[in-house]
């Protein structure tokens, strides 16, 4: 009777967690079994080790092999347990020695020539084994760029089975400090590549230094998407602790690759309108992340608006307000990060043209009806409205280019730092996340403009919800200008950007 256990990691959700491997070959018929809440792909493990260990020139006995991958609660899915599987065979079979695999993490899949390849989701096991102080990890080859971002770290790597015994007696290195390139890619749109459009420029500029939601409404060709795709010109650098979190986030998603093994950019999701709530949620049987998630710190961009089934726009509004998912299902519940900056485009009518009636024949019962197909409630979530207008052909042609991104840049980095500066007691950074408490201790009006946002309650209709959203992305504009008081003008130009849908074609405004 032999018996060896080591650890291995699980995906589960959004996170890994450790489990043990254990191996017990015992007398009895002759097999070879492995239990523990197992996914299809697990259960086919039995196979693949079989053949790998005969590529070493060993023989599996005609004894009673057992597998138990435990806890028995967790769902184990993916090839990565193959690897620590043929660890603890060969170790039940004394062919390893049993202190080698002591306090140790392994992971990998194996071909049946005994290669090891690699897997997803190995930077959030990674991470979990540092949590539990484990001596070392085991990777595949394949993994070691990803894992590179975890320092004091020890990690050893391995191409086939064979080297297992070499892998585990040797001193492995401790991991140093990856330095990652911040040159932004040159085909991001850039500011001064847009011609005309200073309002809508503007708006994204506030947008960005609050994280305000933003909804642009326009015809055809205005630039809205061309807009959007600039936002990244603008973007904040991401931190370590934000690369780090994003790399695990698309590790786990299977959306790293060899040419790109780690996140060192704000994500910029384009979704098309035909995409499903749990394509952008997340979901399934055993939920993975969703485009609100592969979002997280970066800008979920939904172009065509109006053409988006409801259901998918109104299961957004929650993850708006909380800045993250939750997952429930029978055997657990998953919960997955979604704090991004949402940016919505739509045409003003079914044919784009309103309200140009030279050219826009739509009724008003069929502009109204298409503009319903965004309901109030997600409507309130989006901070900031506009309009993007035709651009003018004088704008066109002229010769001179508009400012670049770098001075919007400058400008939303020195707002960023205030604003981190001013709460960095209350675990904020952006007043676009300020709860109502803080919005009084922070948002401050004085009785002038208490009195101009009186006014603008009744006149533009607002809810107590878009009412403490006007408030935030003033005290932005306030931000941007310097000021530690919002004045008047910062109202103002604040309730320009409350656009009203239903009284859109009367040109409402404060």
């Amino acid at each position: 009777m032999a018996y060896s256990v080591v650890f291995a990691a699980a995906i589960n959700g959004n996170k890994a967690e450790l489990v043990e491997v254990e191996t017990d070959i015992s007398s009895g018929l002759p097999i070879f079994q492995i239990v523990g809440y197992l996914a299809a792909e697990v259960k086919e493990s039995t196979q693949r080790v079989r053949t790998a260990i005969k590529a070493l020139g060993l023989r599996l006995p005609p004894r009673r092999i057992l597998v138990n991958i435990s806890p028995a609660t967790i769902r184990k899915r993916g090839p990565a347990f193959d690897l620590p599987i043929v660890a603890t065979v060969l170790c039940a079979l004394g062919e390893l020695p049993e202190a080698l695999l002591e306090n140790v993490l392994i992971i990998g899949e194996i071909g049946l020539d005994g290669s090891v390849k690699g897997v997803t989701g190995v930077l959030a096991m990674l991470i979990e084994a540092k949590k539990r102080g484990l001596a070392r990890c085991v990777i595949p080859r394949d993994n070691y760029e990803e894992a590179r971002l975890l320092t004091d770290l020890k990690v050893v790597v391995i191409d086939h089975i064979e080297e297992l015994k070499t892998v585990l007696s040797e001193e492995p290195e401790v991991s140093q400090k990856l330095r990652l390139p911040r040159k932004r890619p040159s085909t991001v749109t850039d500011f001064r590549d847009i011609s005309g459009q200073e309002m809508a420029k503007r708006a994204l500029e506030i947008a960005v230094s609050g994280g305000h939601n933003l909804l642009m409404i326009g015809p055809p060709g205005g630039g809205k998407t061309l807009l959007a795709k600039s936002i990244p010109s603008i973007l904040p650098a991401l931190s370590e602790e934000e690369i780090l979190e994003l790399t695990s986030i698309y590790s786990i998603a299977g959306s790293l690759s060899k040419d790109r093994p780690h996140i060192y950019e704000r994500p910029f999701r384009s979704v098309n309108h035909t995409a499903t709530s749990t394509a952008i949620l997340g979901g399934g049987t055993f939920p993975r992340a969703g485009e609100a998630t592969l979002a997280h710190r970066g800008v979920l961009f939904l172009d065509e608006l109006t053409e988006f089934r409801k259901g998918v726009l109104e299961c957004l509004r929650e993850p708006l307000e909380e800045k993250q998912i939750l997952l429930i299902r029978q055997q657990n519940t998953y919960l997955f990060p979604a704090d991004f900056l949402l940016v919505g485009a739509c045409n003003p009518c079914p044919c784009g043209n309103y309200p140009d009636r030279n050219l826009c024949q739509c009724t008003e019962v069929e502009i109204s009806h298409y503009l319903r197909r965004l309901s109030d409630p997600f409507l309130d979530r989006m901070d900031i409205s506009i309009q993007v207008p035709k651009v003018p052909i004088e704008e066109l042609q002229k010769k001179e280019r508009g400012k670049p991104s770098a001075t919007y840049r400058k400008r939303v980095l020195a707002c960023l730092r205030r604003q981190e500066k001013r709460y960095q007691s209350e675990g904020l950074i952006r007043n676009g996340n300020l709860q109502i408490r803080q919005i009084k201790k922070y948002c401050g009006l004085s009785p002038a403009g208490e009195a101009l946002m009186a006014q603008a309650y009744d006149r533009l209709d607002l809810t107590v919800r878009s009412y403490h959203k006007v408030l935030k992305v003033a005290r932005t504009i306030a931000d941007l200008d310097g000021c530690e008081k919002i004045e008047e003008a910062h109202l103002l130009e604040a309730l320009g950007y409350r656009l009203n849908l239903k009284q859109a074609d009367e040109g409402v405004r404060v």
